[in-house]
């Protein structure tokens, strides 16, 4: 009933912030500094080029360096999840988590364990990342997804609702209203049926549900 596209996802995710922190780099010696600034760069112009393994060995190179990098550690576990190695990717994606929780390595995770089908897991990935950033309503429909699978009828609804608050915009709506007519709730979906013809969307480029940006550690 509902759509979520892993790879669309992680495309989203991948590199709204392609590079660490200055900050971070700086602390330790030039020499390295540099080295991994040119790491990085190669990891960034690979992954958008789709070289995979000349950026998986720029990734694990920088993580030999810096071995507590969350940031790495993510990209790492978004190169993995691109080429379905979903294992790896979940190790890169607990490591990040660990170091330096943040809500995209949260819902990295997520994803990777909803299509692996251990919902249960998703479920608690998806709940830590709303904890720590809960504005986006990509997040709240990726966490109603898994309560339909548990069969959390209820739960599933209030974030359909709760991401459609976030966003009122025909994609929200959209999800919302199939929902509700798969349940029979007749007048709920007349209500959303309403809400969209009365939509109304600016001049340009349309409305779409926004994404959360990635969050630098």
């Amino acid at each position: 009933m509902l759509e979520l596209a892993l790879v669309g996802f992680f495309g989203i995710f991948a590199f709204r912030a392609a590079k660490p922190n200055r900050d971070e780099i700086d602390i330790i010696p030039k020499g390295l500094a540099d080295k991994l600034t040119k790491l990085w760069g190669v990891a960034h112009d690979s992954m958008r080029e789709s070289k995979l393994l000349r950026a998986e060995k720029a990734l694990l190179t920088i993580l030999k360096i810096d071995e507590k990098n969350a940031v790495a550690y993510n990209r790492l576990g978004i190169l993995y999840a691109k080429q379905k190695e979903y294992k790896d990717a979940i190790d890169c994606f607990e490591i990040a988590s660990s170091i330096a929780p943040s809500a995209s390595s949260y819902h990295n995770l997520g994803l990777i364990y909803y299509e692996t089908e251990h919902y249960d897991k998703a479920s608690v990935a998806f709940e830590e990342a709303l904890k720590l950033e809960d504005s986006f309503a990509a997040r709240h429909i990726a966490y109603a997804k898994v309560q339909e699978k548990l069969g959390n009828e209820k739960l599933m609804f209030h974030e359909l609702e709760r991401a459609a608050e976030l966003e009122p915009n025909k994609e929200t709506y959209l999800l919302l209203q199939r929902a509700y007519e798969t349940h029979d709730m007749v007048e709920k979906s007349m209500e959303m049926d309403k809400k969209l013809h009365t939509l109304v969307v600016p001049s340009g480029r349309p409305k779409r549900v926004l994404r959360p940006r990635k969050v630098v550690v």
